[in-house]
């Protein structure tokens, strides 16, 4: 058994960031991920930091965009946390290193992006995201912190009290890919999640493979609430044969989307009359598929996106990445021909429920990242401001885990007396009516123990059961199946455009997916780098997420922000200014709501009809 004071789950930009805080704060810290941090997703990351650094800009103007852009389903003290702390984060950024993007006179460059009001979009070239991975992996490296990298967390040492406000994280159980021991990793303090998104739930992605929601999932069956998550985006720009993303920061330098009949659709056909391509995401990839759906896509399936005007000095200079995706993925040079794109899911804005601290209902337990849902996002996010989320949140939640107080928080959570729980959908009969063992083998959660220790060793004994029962099978059926299944209805049916009965038919096939998870085998019989035995899993917890997306998805019965609804045309501020909870409640979802918190520090947000 390994014993730490904070166990930071994930090694990407907030797993980083809430390390290198927790040490900071004094306590012995240690980063498990399935990944070497460097092979993060956030390296995938390519637009940019948003951060109110320029005369003329501010944080509130910063708080605006953000909450405008959430289409008002943003929480003003997340939202108003960010602006605020995003400028001092960015700038320790740049004090350890970080190679951004100047200007001649030797100032930080900044550009625009979809739905800012100002051009406050920190960028390094088009791989933002690796140097800030490289940058923070530096310094954990010269803290001297211990990264455990290649273990896979299987689970969380949770007592299970009925109220799950009442339980206690004490750790995580972790498998040694290069091994194949089941260890586990004592948390004296806590556990913070950072395990990214849940991307690998869709087909179509540009989610690395490693994006398969585990935190959510462990968070999820230890009683903390996932909130919000309908709310998917689907980003406007990726390669149509792969999912691989082409950054926002080539719309920000001027780029334009082309229908097939040479149209600069955005403002032809009036999606966005004042900002065009750089209006925010949701809107700009529903314009991309209505194009598609009217006949005027190209080769029936996508649009282009052409930045040869901005020469290539300019593109060399700030997007020099995006010209080898296009011709490796594409067979495209963008300099001499416009790049193919379509939406692809990109990100969630859903998540963990936790408060400005990254503390969930259970105690001990921590997220942060976009595993997590504070909710700074709301309805949609902004480009750029995912970044910034996860070195503002990822330290505030490194430093309380520590031990330090920062104040009382504004955002309550886990089931309260704020919270409204009735729904006046019907929904699909749950897998806990059904009897089904969810877990493929063993319970999920090991009961309420004496003490952390032993607790531990009785999470660590199931998980090696798990492990047994999975590896023992010699028949069955395989985890890619399963899993492709799954990917296909979440793509055909809770994409950009839904409707009722296809949520309905998701949630089916779903269900059909757990069942046939039952019988789920493991064909390679190893027990070292067994990648088999992993995304079996991981495919577990697809599941999960996967259900919840769609749960969310049918009872929001609305339009707001990424979530379109065809038998509900309208924002419906009276019935829903308040966010979707969905807890596990041992198989059987319960689903419940908190009302959006729109009054911040100097100012209510009061909603307003959304226009770019």
């Amino acid at each position: 058994m390994y014993e730490h004071d904070v166990i930071v789950v994930g090694a990407g930009g907030a797993g980083l960031r809430a390390a290198i805080a927790a040490h900071e704060a004094g306590a012995d810290t240690a980063i498990v991920s399935k990944l070497h941090p460097v092979r993060s997703h956030t390296g995938a990351a390519e637009g940019g930091i948003n951060a109110a650094l320029q005369e003329g800009d501010d944080w509130e103007l910063h708080a605006y965009d953000t909450m405008k852009g959430s289409d008002y389903l943003g929480d003003a003290p997340a939202v108003e946390t960010l602006a605020k702390n995003a400028p001092e984060e960015t700038m320790n950024l740049e004090h350890w290193g970080m190679p951004f993007s100047r200007e001649e006179d030797g100032r930080v460059s900044q550009r625009p992006f979809g739905g800012l009001s100002y051009p406050r979009t920190t960028y390094a070239g088009a791989e933002t995201g690796h140097h800030l991975l490289h940058t923070m992996y530096e310094q954990v490296v010269k803290r001297g912190i211990q990264v455990y990298d290649e273990w896979y967390v299987m689970d969380l040492a949770t007592t299970d009290e009925s109220d799950p406000k009442d339980r206690e994280c004490h750790g995580i159980v972790a498998y040694d890919v290069q091994s194949g021991k089941v260890e586990g990793f004592k948390a004296n303090n806590g556990v913070v999640l950072a395990t990214g998104g849940p991307g690998q739930a869709f087909d179509h992605t540009t989610n690395a493979v490693s994006c398969t929601g585990d935190g959510h999932a462990m968070a999820y069956r230890a009683g903390a609430p996932l909130e919000d998550m309908e709310f998917i985006q689907f980003h406007p720009t990726s390669l149509p044969s792969t999912g691989v993303l082409i950054s926002e920061g080539v719309r920000g330098e001027g780029g334009i989307l082309y229908n097939s009949e040479g149209e600069r659709f955005m403002f032809e056909h009036g999606y966005a009359n004042n900002s065009g391509e750089l209006a925010s995401r949701d809107v700009v990839a529903r314009a991309e598929l209505t194009e598609v759906q009217e006949g005027r896509g190209v080769d029936d399936e996508y649009v282009h996106l052409d930045m040869r005007h901005l020469g290539e000095e300019r593109i060399m200079d700030r997007l020099e990445n995006i010209l080898h995706l296009a011709e490796d993925f594409e067979g495209v040079d963008g300099l001499v021909e416009p790049m193919p794109v379509k939406p692809g899911q990109h990100y969630a804005m859903g998540g963990i429920e936790v408060d400005e601290d990254g503390q969930t209902c259970v105690s001990g337990l921590y997220a942060a990242g976009e595993c997590a849902c504070v909710s700074v996002h709301g309805g949609n996010r902004l480009g750029g401001n995912a970044l910034p989320e996860l070195i503002v949140f990822g330290k505030r939640a490194g430093r309380h885990a520590a031990g330090e107080d920062l104040g009382e928080p504004e955002i309550r959570t886990g089931y309260g007396d704020d919270v409204e729980d009735e729904t006046e959908t019907e929904l699909p009969v749950q897998p806990g009516e059904a009897g089904l063992d969810t877990t493929g083998g063993v319970a999920a959660d090991g009961g309420v123990t004496a003490d952390a220790e032993g607790l531990l060793e009785r999470a660590v004994e199931q998980q090696r059961e798990r492990v047994d029962t999975l590896m023992d099978r010699d028949s069955g059926v395989q985890h890619a199946e399963i899993r492709q299944k799954l990917q296909n209805a979440m793509t055909d049916y809770v994409n950009v455009f839904r409707t009722e009965d296809g949520v309905k038919k998701a949630l089916e096939i779903i269900r059909e997916c757990r069942e046939e998870y039952q019988n789920v085998y493991v064909d390679d019989p190893s027990r070292t780098f067994n990648t088999d035995l992993q995304q079996t899993i991981e495919t577990r917890n697809l599941i999960d997420v996967a259900e919840s997306i769609a749960l969310g998805a049918l009872v929001r019965d609305e339009f707001r922000g990424a979530h379109w609804r065809q038998e509900h045309q309208e924002r419906k501020d009276e019935e829903w200014l308040k966010h979707t909870l969905i807890s596990w409640n041992n198989g059987d979802p319960d689903i419940f709501y908190r009302p959006v918190i729109l009054e911040g520090e100097n100012k209510t947000y009061e909603p307003k009809e959304r226009s770019y």
